[in-house]
């Protein structure tokens, strides 16, 4: 781009041949609205004791309606994004469904989880369907825009995946420290059955949930804005295009292959299953509580340094591709702790940390899953950037909230089979009307407590390891097979953004 057209660009952070950055806080402020969402889904993690204890449904029958609510949430998504790609207000493009998705999610579930409870018992599950179907509406609204703003964030190679470095760092500590605080939360409130449980889980998560997208909003603003989308103007699109992009834009196809399966894989790694590993396993879930917050800084700070390592010198793909490789080993190795290991060991005679080889060897492939899978889990965000820029190259259309919201629902629509594949195990296994609590122990269920008659007790680990690690391995094996046809190279990314930056200039010449 020419010396005088970068001067006419409205923005400090443009620089010369069309590459426009943003202050690296300005990166790490923008990463907290996907953490802000994730408290929501964290929160979401633990829905099966609420509607057990509740609402007063089986153990499947509260796994069918994760699994349903999720697939609701798939199937707005593609209307969502088409508003998102329609929208170009005073406000912007993305900041109004920040603000408006924040609002729902906040409103809907204070609903859920203080207003059920108060229904007549026959009409307690249908009163809390239709609230939630409200709740995922501003679950998508907030979500499509973790993507779809990540195009006119920066378009700098160096700088996107920096996205993927704070994102991953957050969500390390997010999701290990709230698992610390709702597990003491718990413990101290007598288990997740207990409302006051669930009134202090709500207002932590509702509270920096808020805190986190004001901070989002305000770090999107100055690039919010026509001259950073795309072709530099609005450009109309309508279904059509939408089909032309789903049917030939091949690096979309690939990467919602890629994350769709690891998604699938993570959220069947529900918070049920590390109550079974540490609670019944290993006999005292007040270990992982202490474990969580050991390893969520180590955590964090290793999955910095790996993608910011590799993500920004080797690009994305080849980024994933490694993150993939070492969390599949990592993951075996796992396996083999557990399996031949005594997790036991974890706990001392007074119920604290005992720092035995099982603690330590825990503690250190714990730290270094993180690492690996930070990249391969967290790089598909900005990686979907890739794909909207590509299409730009490819098409001249620019659908941000299409590839955004494409990715998320089929993405969504496999991963809701997780919480149903977790539960018709457990159920298989015995727990059919009552899944263990945080103050559930092994000798309960060798006694045979009324809730927790017929548990096949050993079956118990193969089934918590094989949910935990084994299809996490799954997943990150189908991610390598779908990189072998992913396109968007490091090479090839660098002669894609140079031809968006003539398309750019040639609309800025007509303007």
């Amino acid at each position: 781009m020419s010396q005088s057209t970068t001067r006419s660009l409205p923005d400090k952070y443009y620089g010369e041949g069309g590459i426009h950055r943003v202050p690296l806080w300005r990166v790490a402020g923008f990463a907290l609205n996907n953490t802000a969402t994730n408290m929501y889904l964290m929160l979401m993690n633990f829905v099966a004791y609420y509607l057990t204890g509740f609402v007063g449904v089986a153990v499947v029958t509260a796994s069918s309606f994760a699994m349903f609510m999720r697939i609701w949430d798939g199937v707005t998504d593609p209307v969502i994004g088409f508003m998102v790609d329609k929208t170009n207000g005073r406000f912007g493009k993305n900041r109004p469904f920040m603000v408006t998705g924040q609002i729902i999610l906040c409103v809907t579930s204070f609903i859920l989880f203080h207003f059920t409870n108060k229904v007549p018992e026959g009409l307690r599950f249908p009163f809390f369907i239709v609230v939630a179907a409200v709740y995922y509406i501003g679950y998508t609204f907030q979500c499509v825009v973790t993507k779809s703003a990540q195009t006119c964030l920066t378009n700098d190679p160096k700088q996107r995946p920096l996205f993927t470095m704070f994102d991953g760092a957050y969500n390390t500590i997010l999701f290990s420290g709230m698992a610390m605080v709702f597990t003491k939360i718990a413990t101290q409130n007598g288990g997740f059955y207990e409302q006051t449980t669930w009134d202090k889980m709500w207002l932590i998560t509702a509270g920096i949930s808020a805190l986190f997208t004001i901070i989002a909003v305000i770090s999107i603003a100055p690039k919010d804005r026509t001259e950073f989308y795309g072709t530099g103007k609005p450009v109309k699109v309508g279904f059509k295009d939408y089909w032309d992009t789903i049917k030939n834009n091949r690096a979309i196809q690939m990467l919602i292959i890629s994350a769709s399966s690891d998604k699938l894989a993570s959220a069947m790694r529900t918070s049920t299953i590390y109550i079974v590993l540490f609670g019944l396993i290993a006999g005292n879930y007040g270990v992982y509580g202490i474990m969580t917050g050991m390893t969520a800084i180590p955590s964090a700070i290793i999955c910095m340094v790996f993608v910011g390592g590799l993500a920004t010198t080797l690009g994305q793909r080849k980024a994933m591709l490694i993150g993939s490789w070492g969390g599949i080993v990592l993951n075996v190795i796992m396996i083999a702790l557990w399996i031949f290991g005594d997790p036991t060991t974890m706990s001392n005679a007074q119920g604290g940390l005992n720092m035995g080889f099982f603690t330590i060897a825990y503690i250190i492939l714990t730290v270094a899953i993180a690492g690996f899978q930070g990249i391969s889990g967290n790089i598909v965000i900005p990686m979907t950037a890739d794909c909207a820029d590509y299409e730009v190259y490819r098409s001249g259309k620019y659908v941000p909230g299409l590839m955004g919201t494409l990715f998320s629902l089929v993405d969504k629509l496999i991963s809701s089979f997780a919480p149903l594949l977790t539960g018709v195990m457990l159920a298989a296994i015995g727990f059919k009307n009552k899944l263990p609590d945080a103050n559930t122990t092994m000798a309960m269920l060798n006694d045979g407590v009324s809730g927790f008659d017929g548990v096949n007790v050993g079956a118990i680990m193969p089934v918590a390891l094989f949910l935990a690690f084994g299809s996490v391995i799954i997943g990150l094996i189908c991610n390598i097979v779908a990189l072998k046809f992913y396109p968007l190279t490091k090479e090839y990314m660098a002669e894609i953004q140079g031809e968006i930056v003539r398309i750019k200039e040639a609309a800025m010449k007509e303007q």
